[in-house]
């Protein structure tokens, strides 16, 4: 009898990871990328590191830790004023008042510590309450009245520049006494206060926009109005308190600048400067003005990269004039990546 020995037509079993590995690699790294560059933030952050490099490369101070100081207390006061801008703009509407109201909150913090004598923490809480209340009042002005939050909130910006320079008389004020030394450190003076408290807001609202309901109803507001009222979602609801948000976060960042620059001015933000600029680190960080979808790490982003540009252009000797043709050019160039982008992602399902 002949026997056949089947052993030796059996596979051989392959080790582990052998042949396949670099293979296997380069297909990880592959969708690592593809998933990068997919995220609305990736080109804002690359713009970032590119300009960081190039600055760094022109000027040997760019990276050393007076002018870091210099380009984080330039970029957090826009950052926190991106998130509320983040958070109208997604929900389909717009605050161009909140530039005045960073202005006048750090006023209504003086008059209630120096001329009413309200402990300084009540202080700075009472100007939030009243920031609060002016975004309460646009949110209702566009909600039940409505007229187009562009238009509702162009006034309030020229009742606020009123109210601000009438009671100001146009003058600076001095930061009340009682809240010199830790406070104010606390608070916005220190190197890396303003730093900090934009880094917390930041992921704070990231947390809520994109891991809550109120950030999901934000998104489904903007993108599908008609929609989001058939789904039950109190469409004013959420705009009204988009609105009170935006308000008092333009109230913080304006009080903490104030301490920064040790006083109180009429002119702090340069009136609709600071709103612009947020506006413009919110677009340029991948938030849609036609409302529907944006990003508060991309806010940030964008704050960072307006601040590194001004900050380079002075290091290297280039003159300040340029810095807003270029800053158009970047929101033209951010909003036309975005709508390729937008493209990109509903074609991959994502």
């Amino acid at each position: 009898m002949v026997t056949t020995d089947t052993s030796s037509t059996e596979p051989s079993p392959t080790p582990t990871g052998v042949g396949e590995g670099p293979a296997a690699r380069g297909s990880t790294w592959r969708t690592f990328v593809s998933a990068f560059l997919r995220r609305r933030e990736a080109s804002v952050f690359i713009v970032a590191i590119g300009l960081m490099v190039y600055f760094r490369l022109s000027s040997e101070v760019f990276l050393e830790k007076p002018n870091l100081v210099n380009i984080a207390q330039a970029s957090a006061p826009g950052a926190i004023v991106a998130v509320g801008v983040v958070l109208l703009l997604v929900s389909g509407e717009i605050d161009l008042s909140v530039g005045m109201v960073f202005a006048l909150a750090p006023f209504l913090m003086h008059y209630a510590a120096d001329f009413y004598g309200v402990p300084p923490i009540p202080s700075i809480i009472l100007s939030l309450v009243v920031a609060a209340l002016i975004g309460l009042g646009n949110g209702l002005i566009v909600c039940f009245l409505k007229v187009p939050s562009f238009v509702a909130t162009l006034g309030t910006f020229y009742v606020l520049f009123g109210v601000v320079l009438t009671t100001s008389h146009a003058y600076p004020a001095q930061i009340p006494p009682s809240m010199e030394g830790r406070i104010q450190s606390w608070l916005g003076a220190a190197d890396w206060a303003e730093l900090i408290w934009g880094l917390l807001i930041v992921a704070y609202f990231h947390v809520m926009f994109t891991r809550t309901r109120w950030g999901i109803y934000t998104v489904s507001v903007g993108g599908n109005l008609l929609g989001a009222t058939e789904a039950g979602i109190r469409v004013n609801r959420i705009k009204i308190g988009n609105f009170m948000m935006a308000s008092t976060l333009g109230a913080f960042a304006g009080i903490m600048e104030a301490f920064r620059v040790n006083t109180i001015d009429p002119n702090l933000g340069g009136g609709t400067g600071v709103t612009f600029t947020a506006i413009s680190a919110a677009v340029i960080g991948g938030t849609a003005l036609a409302g529907g979808s944006g990003t508060m790490i991309g806010a940030l982003l964008g704050a960072v990269v307006l601040a590194v540009l001004q900050n380079g252009f002075n290091l290297i000797g280039i003159s300040a004039n340029p810095f807003y043709l270029i800053l158009g050019a970047a929101i033209l160039i951010s909003m036309i990546a975005n709508q390729y982008l937008a493209r990109l992602r509903r074609a991959g399902g994502t």
